[in-house]
């Protein structure tokens, strides 16, 4: 059987968790990308790492931006047995081709409304289960327009099809407001905005899974942010189960928006005994977060994944263990320039907990300070099944090691 993946950058999802899950599978992967050299050399280091076992993996140069190229490459290349992809930009594409081609797949119209931030929230809005304040601000228009919109504030600019908390700020007033506009848009003359109102509270996500006809909440986690006016991921701890009555609310819209086939990440706030969704990723979670999942909760995720998109119904229940804690950290860089000093990868063990350090920037790299995901020095995770003591071996390591850059 053969899968066709689609990808733009390599990402760690799919070098480490749906590459060896197809392997595992027996599947021949047809990677399109754009970047093909750059997959070639992630591939590479896997290997030479000792990373586990990869397809039968061929690939192909395509503009997987563009559905009308995925779907004439593939036709091209002949019709395989599933057509996938784990990046936010590619979902509607994949969802496209797939249904093109009769294949199992993602609604493309719920891809797009999940992508299109404007559109999820008219989407939800349409819906009647919730409303969130807000305003589409299109490239053309002027700033100014904002004004008349009377949004309340403070309130968040984004991007309309952003990632990654790129570009993604509060703002206190309507002069801080189009300051910010006008910024964003020096950077990306051509992209849309999206300004609405800022949702207080905690922040939480739930995995979902579905095959179309079943939905499992399989995780949940706790994310702690930056301090504002910008929203950086800088912790997320797993809840010991989806928390209720927001899991319930937030799989009641999730259905409404048409999301059910497939893995999905979905942020929301808790206010009170409401979820206010923030944003949903129509993949799996990101930041190596998938890859602590599946051995913790001892569920082949990633094949679980995969085998929805080849047409197979999931079980009834996952089986997913309940006992296992994570606590991810991201150590974040404060500054722009030259990292001098940080530690390499290590993995230990010790009272029950396991930790996994890997870094994210090579010693030497120059970086400006990006104030999204980009400045993340390295990751942590840490796994067991006491938190009392995940959270010291954290601090204990945090404590012992040092991140050094310079101008």
């Amino acid at each position: 059987m053969r899968l066709h993946l689609l990808a733009l950058n390599p990402t760690d999802s799919v070098t480490e968790g749906y590459l060896p899950a197809a392997a595992r599978l027996g599947l021949a992967v047809t990677l399109l990308t754009d970047q093909p050299e750059a997959h070639r050399r992630a591939y590479a280091r896997h290997v030479a790492d000792g990373g586990e076992a990869l397809p039968r993996l061929e690939l192909v140069h395509c503009d997987v931006r563009d559905f009308r190229e995925v779907i004439g490459r593939i036709s091209e290349l002949g019709r395989p047995d599933a057509v996938f992809t784990n990046s936010d930009h590619l979902q509607t594409q994949a969802a496209l081709a797939a249904d093109y081609l009769g294949l199992p797949g993602k609604d493309w119209k719920a891809a797009h409304n999940a992508k299109n931030k404007a559109q999820l929230r008219r989407a939800l809005a349409d819906s009647g289960l919730d409303a969130v304040r807000s305003v589409e601000l299109r490239p053309e228009q002027d700033v100014a327009e904002l004004a008349e919109a009377g949004l309340p504030f403070p309130c968040v600019v984004k991007p309309r099809e952003g990632v990654a908390s790129e570009d993604v700020v509060l703002v206190r007033d309507a002069a801080e407001l189009a300051e910010r506009c006008r910024e964003i848009r020096a950077r990306r003359p051509e992209t849309a905005l999206v300004v609405e109102e800022y949702l207080d509270g905690e922040l939480h996500t739930l995995e979902t899974l579905g095959d179309g006809t079943t939905l499992h909440p399989y995780a949940a986690f706790r994310t702690r942010l930056s301090p504002l006016p910008y929203f950086i991921e800088e912790r997320l701890d797993l809840l010991p189960e989806p928390p209720r009555p927001h899991s319930e609310q937030v799989l009641a819209q999730l259905r409404a928006l048409g999301i059910g086939f497939g893995v999905c990440h979905t942020e929301y706030v808790v206010q009170g005994d409401r979820a206010r969704l923030i944003e949903v990723n129509y993949r799996s979670i990101g930041d190596q977060c998938d890859l602590v999942l599946a051995p913790l909760l001892d569920i082949p995720l990633f094949e679980h994944i995969l085998r929805t998109h080849l047409g197979e119904p999931l079980p009834a229940e996952l089986g997913a263990r309940t006992d296992g804690r994570v606590r991810m950290e991201y150590v974040c860089a404060e500054r722009g320039g030259v990292l001098k000093a940080a530690p390499g990868a290590s993995e230990t063990e010790r009272d029950g907990v396991r930790l996994v350090y890997r870094p994210l920037r090579e010693l030497g790299e120059e970086h400006p300070h990006y104030r999204t995901n980009r400045d993340y020095l390295g990751v942590l995770r840490a796994t067991g099944t006491d938190q009392d003591r995940i959270d010291r071996a954290v601090a204990e390591f945090l404590a012992a090691r040092r991140w050094e850059i310079v101008s």
